[in-house]
């Protein structure tokens, strides 16, 4: 399956449009499974379907130009951080309308306010990563395949060919980096 998936990256990045609709059918339920779980992480409102994020990050990933995938966890990274900014961009539409923006009268269920997502915290910590992938391209991505993709340390491990260890320490790097980042961002 992995060389599969290679093959079809490669024919990919060579623009042959059949081919990203064979890969992006071959990772579907992995991204599918991100997507779910991306989204209940960040709380994000009822009104956004894992479905509906997937075939958005698609849509958006087709359309771009330039990126390419040597991987599957570049692609996956990649995949993470688009579904990122449209969750991102989701909430703060959403605040915008919660501000009066599209105003609209309707009957408000109880349950959609408790797992209200607060926009501008998604957005530091997505300008933070952001900034990170600036400064060490290879810790941001470790964040995007343990923390958005869901990878284990050993899957990243055998997906960079590195030691676990490597993996765990790059981690506690970007988390101390990420987590100086936002605390200084929330002192300003």
């Amino acid at each position: 399956m992995e060389s599969t998936i290679s093959a079809l990256m490669g024919a990919a990045d060579g623009g042959d449009g059949a081919a990203a609709e064979a890969l992006f059918g071959a990772l579907y339920s992995e991204l599918r499974r991100m997507a779910k779980r991306e989204l209940a992480r960040q709380g994000a409102p009822v009104s956004l379907s894992a479905t509906t994020l997937l075939h958005e990050a698609y849509l958006d990933m087709a359309g771009r130009d330039g990126p390419s995938f040597p991987d599957r966890a570049r692609f996956m990274g990649y995949a993470a951080r688009v579904m990122r900014g449209l969750i991102i961009d989701h909430a703060r539409e959403r605040h915008a309308q919660k501000r009066g923006g599209l105003f609209e009268i309707t009957s408000l269920d109880a349950d959609a306010m408790e797992n209200a997502v607060d926009h501008q915290e998604l957005a530091q910590i997505s300008e933070a990563l952001d900034e990170l992938g600036k400064i060490e391209p290879a810790l941001a991505e470790i964040v995007d395949l343990k923390f958005f993709c869901g990878f284990s340390f050993v899957e990243i491990a055998a997906m960079r060919d590195v030691s676990v260890r490597t993996v765990q320490r790059n981690w506690e790097k970007a988390r101390i980096y990420l987590h100086r980042k936002i605390r200084a961002d929330l002192s300003r």
